[in-house]
This record gives structure tokens, C-alpha cells and sequence, in this order.
């Protein structure tokens, strides 16, 4: 079994552990809340309508999956699209170019340049398209299919917007067909990022192995334990049971017979299966003269060793293996309880003078060796105005019943011997 010191280790461990993390907590609070203070965002919601020469709408499209600038104007805004215009030939989709420009429409006031994530700086490209008085900007990915936060301090008023590389690209195959294409951005929730802190990841693993590992420990130190305590009580339990059966091979057994006293009616029944005795039962007379069935009592000694009636150790009594303890322990040897006769013997008188009374020696002390005693003595006395006294034997103290009518007095006395039961 787990001894009191190895449970205290283990629980002072855990409540070290448990310490440790609540102390820890409002560190990790203030962390996680100025991170979260950064990694928040805006989402938008970026609506496309493509028009024809004619101003016709021929495709309508919509996208909530936008992303404002961290240093953005959070705000709704709309215009046309325009993409950087061919310089030499050669267009400039990133916007980083110095020569790239922007061919705006003298009448248009509000229009949204459309770039390309990549070679530059988010506040390079914001600046540029901002050189042209462009109300926003909106930037695409150029590798995955998500956004990202962009940070672009020093850009001004102009807003940011990031929406994905499939639905920027779209909007860009609409404008290389010569169409126009009207955006307008509208402030969506307000989220945060899925990002983990890393150092809150790594005090959590390693407080969680910690605790693993101290857990296993204790469990593995507990089965080894157990195992050793298991085995030790199964060596010692073959030992009692080889033990129990030499000392039933060395007990008295016999076979009741016509005229033996166990025949007689008056005579205790087996207190094993509360039974009589009937002629060619084989029955077993233990070190304290208690008298079994044999069938009876067998399974009971193979496992207990002592008298089912007073508890009497056989193994001791028989002189075999000592050192073991039996599952009944404590010898209630009750006839080992001596009666002394003496005339110096106290009596109780019941009433007053001249008035019956009825007194009872008392027992002498146990005696210190478990073998059984002889047969005990037991003088009870009734006195009245003539004085009688009764007087008698017995194997056993056990059972005394006493009736008497006063003033006439009749006293019965009802000894059972143990040595018949």
C-alpha cells in the first residue's frame, strides 16, 4: 500500500503546481490582454458591382471577409476600382514602382485603388495610391486565400482595406475587360486574432508535463506497491492455509455411534451449520473440546483457523507456526475462566436481615496460558428462613438461569457443558 509519506509528497507537489499556475495567472491576464489589445481587428465587408460601357450592371459580387489596417480609419467609404496603370509596357500590380501611376477620370472625386500584396511596405503601396487622392485602397493577397493585419502607421486618413487574392483577382479579370467596376466597403464586426500567445502555450505544456509526470510517478509507485503488498499476503495466506491443514490432520475426528453423548437431545447441535448430531456423523473435537462436523468445520479452519464457538487458536494451541496471525486474532477463550470456591466468598444480600437473598461468586481472573482449563466451579446459594443452598458443578459458565419465587423459593439451574457442544 501507498505509505502516508509518498501521499504527502505526491500532495504537496500538486499543491505546489496549483500554486505556481494561480500566481502565474495575473501575469499571463496582463499579457494576454495588451496582445490582445494588438492583434485585434476590424473585419469589412467589401460589395462589387461590374458595370458595361453603357452603365448597365452585369455581375454583382460580395465579400465579408476584408480586413482593415490596424492603422486605418475604421469607417465606410465606396468609389470606382482602379489598378496601376502599364508603364513601358510593363504594369506594376504591387504598386512599389516609383513610376507607377493611376489613371483617375477627372470627374470621378471618390476612387479605390486595387494592389497586390508584396515588394513593398502596406504603407508604401497606401502612400502611393494616397499621392492620387485615392480614398482607399484595397490590397490582395498574393500567396494564400486569407488576410492579415496590416500595419501601416504614418498613412493618414486613407483607409485599408485587405481582402483575399481569389476575390481581388476577380475584381481585377473585370477591369482588364475594360469594365468598370463601383466598391463599397462597410464596417463589419469587430474580431481577434486565432493567434496564440506562445509563452502562455509553453507555461501550460510544461505545467501539464510536470503534473504528468508527477502523477505517473505516484501511480507507478503505488502499483509496485500494491503488487508487493499482494504478493506478501498471498505467501502469507499459503502459509496459513498449508499450516491450517497440518493441524487439522492432527485434530480428533470420530463417528457418532449409538449411546454417545452427542445422541442425546439435551446435547448443543453444531454451531456450524446449527444441525444435530445423528448416528455415523463423523464429526471433529477441537483443542478446547468444542465438538464439529467434520464437513462442517474443515472449510471453516482452512480459513480462519479458530474455533467457530470461542475464538481458540488451533495453531497456537497445537504448537505450529505462531508467528502467523489467523483472520480471528483475538481468543475469546471463555474457559479459561476460572471459579474459586473459598469461604471468604462475597455475598450480596438482596434485602434485609432475615430476607431471602441470592449471591454469586465472582470469577477468578483469566488464566495467562491459551490452553483450555479444567472444568469450572459455580456455587450459587438461595437463603431464606430455612436456609437452603444449592450447590453444582459444571464444565462450562456459560449459561446459568436462575428462577425463584419469594417467599417460597424455587431455584433451577441449567448448566450446559461445553464440553457437549
Amino acid at each position: 500500500m501507498m505509505s502516508p509519506e509518498w501521499t504527502r509528497v505526491f500532495a504537496l507537489s500538486i499543491h505546489v503546481l496549483v500554486l505556481v499556475l494561480v500566481l502565474s495567472r495575473p501575469a499571463l491576464g496582463a499579457r494576454s490582454d495588451r496582445n490582445s489589445a494588438l492583434e485585434e481587428y476590424i473585419c469589412a465587408t467589401v460589395n462589387a458591382t461590374v458595370l458595361d460601357g453603357r452603365g448597365h450592371t452585369v455581375h454583382m459580387m460580395s465579400s465579408d471577409e476584408g480586413t482593415y489596417g490596424q492603422n486605418s480609419p475604421k469607417v465606410d467609404t465606396r468609389g470606382v476600382v482602379i489598378a496601376p496603370a502599364p508603364h513601358n509596357g510593363v504594369v506594376d500590380r504591387q504598386g512599389c514602382d516609383p513610376n507607377t501611376r493611376f489613371l483617375v477620370p477627372p470627374r470621378n472625386v471618390h476612387w479605390v485603388a486595387l494592389l497586390q500584396r508584396g515588394n513593398c511596405t502596406f504603407k508604401e503601396k497606401i502612400l502611393k495610391a494616397a499621392a492620387y487622392n485615392a480614398t482607399a485602397v484595397l490590397i490582395y493577397n498574393n500567396s494564400t486565400n486569407k488576410t492579415v493585419k496590416m500595419g501601416h502607421e504614418g498613412t493618414g486618413d486613407t483607409v485599408a482595406v485587405m481582402i483575399t487574392e481569389a476575390y481581388g483577382k476577380e475584381i481585377l479579370a473585370h477591369l482588364e475587360r475594360n469594365l468598370t467596376v463601383l466598391v463599397s466597403v462597410v464596417v463589419g464586426d469587430r474580431g481577434s486574432s486565432k493567434n496564440i500567445n506562445r509563452g502562455s502555450l509553453v507555461f501550460v505544456s510544461i505545467s501539464f508535463i510536470v503534473l504528468l509526470i508527477i502523477s505517473s510517478a505516484w501511480l507507478i509507485f503505488y502499483f509496485i506497491q500494491k503488487i508487493r503488498y499482494t504478493s506478501a499476503r498471498d505467501r502469507s495466506q499459503r502459509r496459513l492455509g498449508d499450516a491450517a491443514k497440518k493441524a487439522i490432520g492432527k485434530l480428533t475426528t470420530r463417528t457418532v455411534k449409538k449411546g454417545d453423548k452427542e445422541t442425546d437431545p439435551d446435547f448443543n447441535h453444531c454451531a456450524v451449520c446449527i444441525e444435530a448430531y445423528q448416528l455415523n456423523d463423523v464429526v471433529r473435537i477441537l483443542p478446547c473440546k468444542h465438538v464439529f462436523h467434520k464437513v462442517c468445520v474443515d472449510p471453516w479452519l482452512n480459513e480462519h483457523c479458530t474455533c467457530p464457538m470461542c475464538k481458540l487458536n488451533i495453531l497456537k494451541a497445537l504448537g505450529i507456526m505462531t508467528s502467523l496471525p489467523c483472520v480471528d486474532s483475538v481468543v475469546l477463550d471463555v474457559e479459561r475462566l476460572g471459579v474459586s470456591q473459598s469461604s471468604s466468598s462475597q455475598r450480596a444480600p438482596l434485602n434485609d436481615n432475615n430476607q431471602p437473598s441470592i449471591s454469586l461468586e465472582p470469577l477468578s481472573p483469566p488464566h495467562p496460558e491459551a490452553t483450555p482449563r479444567t472444568p469450572a466451579d459455580i456455587t450459587i446459594s438461595v437463603t431464606s428462613g430455612g436456609g437452603h443452598f444449592f450447590n453444582r458443578n459444571s464444565m462450562s459458565p456459560r449459561s446459568v438461569v436462575c428462577e425463584m419465587e419469594l417467599p417460597d423459593i424455587q431455584a433451577s439451574l441449567d448448566l450446559y457443558d461445553d464440553n457437549k457442544s
